[in-house]
């Protein structure tokens, strides 16, 4: 567990943060560390992974972003910690107007426990849809584990800083596991800061 041992209160929570765009504190990596410290303010002890750059999505059409992920336990429910996490958003000027586009904070709700919500097959549905339908779709009710945290090198390598050994309660794989079957020219793409 990086930076601190977590107080065992409550269920597991993991959370993707990432920015790459500047907020009213400064540059990305000054904006995730004030965003720890309201999450810290909410949810009691936060464990923050290791911070790194990583290419925006589609490469090369924004600035690389700056990523960490971070663990906590909470007896908040998953609705209301995703409130409590858009709140975090909003106060750091985060706006929702672009699917993939520059953010000041983002702050993804990866699990909450080993809940699978809102069923099983919405959560499927999510995490098998084509990546050219994934630009123009987004879900209406809140999903977790995120339907797509097994596909993404710049949140599972964080995550595997602070919680390496979470399994996804529907592929039954460690973070390490969905890691290592990414293809590595995508693991290669996230530098350590």
């Amino acid at each position: 567990m990086a930076q601190g041992e977590l107080n065992e209160n409550g269920v597991l929570v993991l959370v993707a943060m990432g920015g790459n765009a500047p907020s009213h504190v400064g540059d990305p990596h000054a904006t995730i560390l004030s965003a720890l410290t309201s999450m810290r303010m909410t949810f009691g002890d936060v464990a923050i992974s290791n911070f790194y750059q990583t290419p925006s999505f589609p490469a090369g059409s924004d600035p690389d972003f700056i990523n960490a992920a971070c663990a906590f336990h909470s007896a908040l429910s998953a609705p209301d910690t995703l409130a409590a996490l858009h709140q975090i958003e909003a106060d750091f000027g985060r706006e929702r107007r672009l699917r993939w586009g520059q953010r000041t904070l983002d702050l993804d709700l990866i699990a909450h426990g080993d809940k699978v919500l809102p069923d099983m097959a919405t959560q499927n549905y999510w995490r098998t849809l084509p990546p050219e339908r994934q630009k123009n779709q987004t879900p209406d009710a809140l999903i977790v584990p995120h339907p797509r945290v097994q596909d993404r090198a710049f949140v599972l390598v964080p995550l595997a800083d602070v919680a390496a050994d979470w399994v996804h309660p529907l592929l039954g794989q460690k973070v390490t596991e969905m890691l290592s079957r990414l293809p590595a020219s995508e693991r290669a793409d996230i530098k350590l800061l």
